[in-house]
């Protein structure tokens, strides 16, 4: 298990190592892995929580305080990770089994799983924006607007390039595909997350 917690960090410097050993699909392996998917799964679903225009406007509610917004992210976020990992993961077997993959459904949703551990790392601006803002990131005309909202959210998408990018090279590494196959089947979830990230 120790092995897969260090992985879910070292598939930012040497994607393709981590995502060959997500062939070996046995029960040991599995089980090992499952939580570091957990959490990556929980903490990409908390990042998305607070990129939606829900968040921002929390605070606007005089029912809501910190500690409130806190359960909120943390519950909104445990949601729609959970939603979009069994989702994504769906699109993605459908994908990569079309075109001639025998490899199991839970293998394709770990690999979709260490493929998010970008968005996982946005949240590392949240301390930066909190510093900067403060209360002003959960209230209407916050934050989110001006210069300064602009630059985090180029900064936000380019975490989701990141993780869209890791998701082909972890479908060429674990299959052994050209890049245009592996290309091919990752554009199915890619292009249903960015959907959902618009809706």
């Amino acid at each position: 298990m120790r092995a897969w917690w260090l992985r879910s960090v070292l598939v930012l410097q040497s994607p393709a190592a981590v995502f060959v050993a997500l062939r070996s699909d046995g029960g040991g392996e599995t089980s090992d892995r499952s939580e570091p998917v957990l959490a990556i799964v929980l903490l990409t679903g908390v990042a998305f929580a607070l990129s939606t225009s829900t968040a921002a406007h929390l605070l606007d509610d005089s029912d809501y305080d910190g500690l409130l917004v806190g359960v909120w992210v943390f519950v909104a976020g445990a949601i729609s990770g959970s939603f979009a990992y069994w989702l994504l993961g769906a699109v993605l077997h459908g994908s990569v089994r079309a075109l001639g993959s025998h490899g199991s459904f839970r293998r394709s949703r770990h690999l979709l799983a260490f493929a998010a551990v970008p968005i996982v790392c946005s949240l590392l601006l949240w301390p930066v924006k909190l510093a900067l803002y403060g209360e002003k990131l959960f209230r209407t005309g916050g934050a989110g607007a001006g210069a300064g909202g602009r630059v985090f959210a180029a900064l936000e998408l380019l975490f989701a390039v990141w993780a869209a990018g890791l998701l082909v090279v972890g479908v060429r590494a674990v299959h052994g595909w050209s890049w245009a196959r592996a290309l091919a089947a990752a554009a199915a979830p890619v292009a249903v997350g960015a959907a959902l990230l618009v809706f």
